[in-house]
């Protein structure tokens, strides 16, 4: 009986061109009607996650960040569950700068996103946006941190990620398919480990929740499922993480699968 569905945002439930379709809109909703809470497990903050869930007809709680953050999306209470310190985040920058060229930061602080000079990255639906002088502003005028930034014109490949993790090996460098920009979180944090949190409060166990994704950030949470689900665009690391391997996300690979789960008929079927 699967009693929580966690779906990664984009390159999995979200289209190439940034919108949900129809048929996965219709299957959530299935989903929820069946008992089951949909959980968005996301790299994008609270503020780009609101529209996108209201469009998909999700409520309940989203985890963001890379699992930093839980958001209620129908009271708007957001809550830092995995901080990156500060002083830590400045720490591996200056560790990370002269590893990349052209590398340009930014902090992630849970309300806004603060950038310094050379970070050239811009995320669709970005929101607050925050320019700041120099790297030494970036350290002084943010509020907080749960992400790290990193950005530079250097392809991202699985052996840039090994070799930046081995330089600093008390946070978790990962990838979410920002062309060029990598993500720094605190060691102990990831979509799996919050989302397990909140399975735990449910009196759900791993075995009652599947999870989909496409990314090397999706992978914790993908092997911490009973079911984890690929869609079939997803990077070599997802697809080798995953149980199975469904449909592209421009195909709604997430809405083939929890038509099996949720069948029309009120029934439920066990994952597979």
């Amino acid at each position: 009986m699967i009693r929580v569905v966690a779906v990664d945002l984009d390159g999995t439930l979200l289209r190439s061109d940034g919108t949900v379709s129809a048929r996965t809109s219709a299957a959530l909703r299935r989903a929820d009607r069946a008992g089951a809470r949909v959980v968005i497990c996301t790299a994008r903050p609270p503020r780009e996650v609101h529209e996108i869930a209201g469009t998909a007809g999700i409520t309940g709680v989203a985890v963001c960040s890379n699992g930093a953050i839980t958001y209620d999306l129908a009271s708007g209470e957001t809550t830092i569950v995995g901080p990156l310190p500060l002083e830590v985040a400045e720490r591996v920058a200056a560790v990370l700068a002269p590893a990349l060229d052209g590398v340009g930061f930014a902090v992630e602080t849970g309300h806004r996103a603060l950038i310094a000079p050379g970070f050239d990255h811009v995320s669709s639906r970005s929101i607050v946006r925050v320019p700041v002088a120099s790297l030494a502003a970036l350290w002084a005028e943010a509020e907080s941190c749960v992400k790290l930034l990193a950005w530079s014109a250097a392809p991202v490949t699985d052996a840039l990620m090994a070799r930046l993790q081995a330089l600093v090996p008390d946070v978790t460098v990962t990838y979410s398919g920002g062309r060029g920009m990598l993500e720094i979180s605190a060691a102990a944090v990831s979509k799996a480990d919050t989302l397990a949190r909140l399975c735990e409060g449910w009196g759900v166990d791993a075995a009652q929740a599947i999870a989909f994704g496409d990314m090397p950030n999706d992978v914790p949470v993908l092997r911490w499922a009973g079911t984890g689900v690929a869609v079939a665009n997803a990077h070599p690391q997802a697809l080798a993480g995953a149980d199975r391997v469904t449909a592209s996300n421009d195909d709604d690979g997430v809405a083939v699968v929890l038509e099996e789960l949720f069948p029309a008929d009120g029934g439920v079927v066990p994952a597979r």
